[in-house]
């Protein structure tokens, strides 16, 4: 496993390209665009102030730069890098924008969701589209790219628009047996879209393409409902993560729930894995030394290592009581991801922070759990095998695959934390970020 050199970075603003040639990243109100292997700066552009967010078009042609403070949106070509693009909401202001699937329009949601505004880049034309709901998840495209829904709230009420991405025309529009709506995802194969509730309700809705209610879920009443969903890349499943720190699994025949996944703080079973990182210190005299060691060197001696070791069940995890009186306490799974293979589900309980949960879906038991030294911040599958990154806010990565799981350490001086994670589309390296520096993780092809 190699690691390129640490290169600045502002915002947590580090993106491979959709076809993995390139690797955009943002310093301040610059935008530098490498070559994916070779790390190479290609284009720097410069934005009219600091970039809050960045998103490739589909196609890797164009890249947008938006920034929310000033309500501007810049779009950059890397094939043409004389030609630019600046969108400008005035006093609308804009809270959100993000590409739709031909990566040539642009949406944009302006303050206080008034409206959404869809930009043509090819013929200059503005479509708008009204009362867009203000909540987690509002706008959701199916992965082939030819429909587009839209949460909506008019008149106290929640609806759903369903808009053909090819022209904008509305193909349907219909009202939803919700509260207060929060958010909308479609199945990867483009047929069934999901709609959940406030947390103070637990619903989640199932519709066809044509607005038709398929099925509603309810797993319990009162206590506090849904707070994360994800469905399988092979749409089959919908797993549902609760605040009572259990994940549902719906089939997509029925709709009804197969199976529950439960989060305790022990855990007894004998077939489940529980692999406990652990630190070590190196003893080295340094007396034995005729010299000062270098800083170099101090480091790389004295710096504590990281492994994994396979703990003996019954296991107790570090569970952390949630404080009652305080919102979004921290309870319940909050993040929930699929393999690209379909057979693992990995789990995070917001009670329990240090630990990741791998699902054996085939078996639909509990296969391994990782218990970490740290906070889990971020977790994410490699594209194309069972492979999970984990990243916990140090200097070190975790990987795990059914052939076991390894600690590795970034190497160079400084701290080095590790905030946020995303794979190259092959699967071959990884973007490691932290609050001012990122770096590629290059894998080869028998590691873990």
């Amino acid at each position: 496993m190699n690691f390129s050199e640490l290169f600045k970075l502002s915002g947590l603003l580090g993106r491979f390209s959709p076809d993995g040639k390139c690797l955009a990243s943002c310093v301040q109100h610059r935008l530098l665009v490498r070559d994916a292997s070779s790390l190479q700066i290609r284009q720097v552009y410069t934005c009219l102030d600091q970039i809050q967010y960045i998103e490739w078009s589909s196609d890797s042609l164009f890249i947008l730069c938006a920034m929310y403070k000033r309500g501007i949106v810049q779009v950059w070509s890397l094939e043409q890098p004389d030609w630019h693009c600046k969108i400008d909401e005035g006093s609308a202001g804009l809270v959100a924008s993000c590409w739709s699937p031909d990566g040539r329009h642009i949406l944009n949601t302006t303050e206080f969701h008034l409206r959404i505004t869809v930009w043509s880049l090819c013929t200059k034309s503005v479509s708008y589209i009204k009362y867009p709901k203000a909540c987690q998840q509002g706008v959701a495209f199916t992965k082939d790219g030819r429909y587009m829904a839209v949460a909506e709230r008019r008149d106290c009420k929640d609806f759903i628009s369903i808009f053909v991405c090819s022209n904008w025309q509305l193909l349907r529009h219909f009202d939803t047996e919700t509260q207060d709506l929060f958010g909308i995802e479609w199945a990867p194969n483009g047929c069934v879209l999901a709609a959940w509730d406030t947390c103070l309700e637990y619903k989640v809705l199932l519709y066809s393409l044509d607005g038709r209610l398929l099925s509603s879920y309810r797993a319990y009443e009162w206590p506090l409902g849904v707070k994360s969903i994800a469905w399988s890349p092979s749409s089959q499943f919908l797993a549902i993560g609760s605040f009572d720190e259990k994940v549902r699994i719906l089939n997509h025949v029925t709709w009804k729930k197969i199976t529950e996944f439960d989060h305790p703080a022990t855990i007894a079973s004998k077939k489940t894995i529980v692999y406990k990182e652990v630190e070590k210190s190196p003893t080295v005299d340094t007396e034995r030394f005729s010299f000062s060691p270098s800083r170099a060197l101090d480091s790389s001696l004295f710096s504590t290592k990281s492994k994994y070791d396979v703990s003996q069940v019954p296991v107790s995890l570090q569970y952390i009581k949630p404080i009652a009186d305080r919102a979004n306490p921290k309870v319940g799974v909050g993040m929930l991801a699929f393999s690209a293979d379909n057979c693992f589900l990995a789990t995070k309980n917001d009670n329990i922070p240090n630990a990741v949960w791998i699902w054996d879906i085939r078996k639909l038991k509990l296969s391994v759990v990782l218990e970490q030294l740290c906070t889990i911040h971020y977790f994410q599958w490699d594209p194309c095998q069972p492979r999970l990154a984990v990243c916990t806010g140090t200097s070190r990565v975790y990987l795990w695959s059914p052939a076991g799981c390894v600690v590795v350490q970034v190497p160079g001086e400084g701290d080095f934390q590790i905030m946020s994670l995303s794979w190259h589309c092959s699967g071959d390296s990884m973007v490691l970020v932290s609050k001012d520096n990122f770096c590629v993780c290059y894998l080869e092809g028998e590691e873990v």
